[in-house]
């Protein structure tokens, strides 16, 4: 049997030294500025410095392509009701792998990674960002849950550039 258990220790020490002078305990938990933010997984969005925000300052719930989910919509319920969620930005991405590929490409790709039938997967694939951006943020502004308890809006981000562009 392979030996994992030390697959993780950079991670663990860099963890260490971030506590050494961990300065943000004692947060309420609350999004101190008012902010709810989905935008996609993709590591070269930073959603905290791209708005100008700080820590404790935004609610952010991250998936593949910034899609507007039931959890998504879960989490922005809570935002709205008991974490001081006032504004939600759907945010999305230039460049993104869920709006260049495919549905059956993806599955293809993941199939042949995983060395198995991926045929069965569901990924959410985009044809169309700034369609599938209007519908989800109607999704958001027609919850029963949310509607007019939030402002909504959704942007792209360019991925390239920093920049912010709305669109909804």
């Amino acid at each position: 049997m392979a030996d994992f258990s030390h697959d993780f220790d950079d991670l663990l020490d860099a963890n260490r030294a971030f506590a050494e002078d961990f300065d943000l305990g004692g947060f309420d938990g609350r999004a101190n500025a008012g902010i709810g933010l989905i935008t996609c997984m993709d590591s070269r969005i930073d959603p905290l410095r791209m708005l100008g925000l700080e820590h404790g300052d935004a609610k952010i719930f991250r998936n593949p392509g910034a899609r507007v989910t039931p959890q998504a919509l879960e989490a922005l319920v809570l935002g709205v009701h008991l974490l001081n969620v006032q504004r939600i930005l759907v945010v999305p991405h230039t460049r993104c792998a869920m709006a260049s590929a495919s549905e059956a490409e993806l599955r293809a790709k993941v199939g042949e990674s995983a060395g198995t039938d991926a045929s069965w997967a569901s990924f959410g694939v985009v044809t169309d960002q700034l369609d599938q951006l209007r519908q989800d943020v109607a999704k958001v502004r027609t919850h029963p849950l949310i509607g007019e308890r939030a402002k909504v809006a959704g942007f792209l981000y360019d991925v390239d550039s920093g920049l912010l562009t709305r669109h909804v």
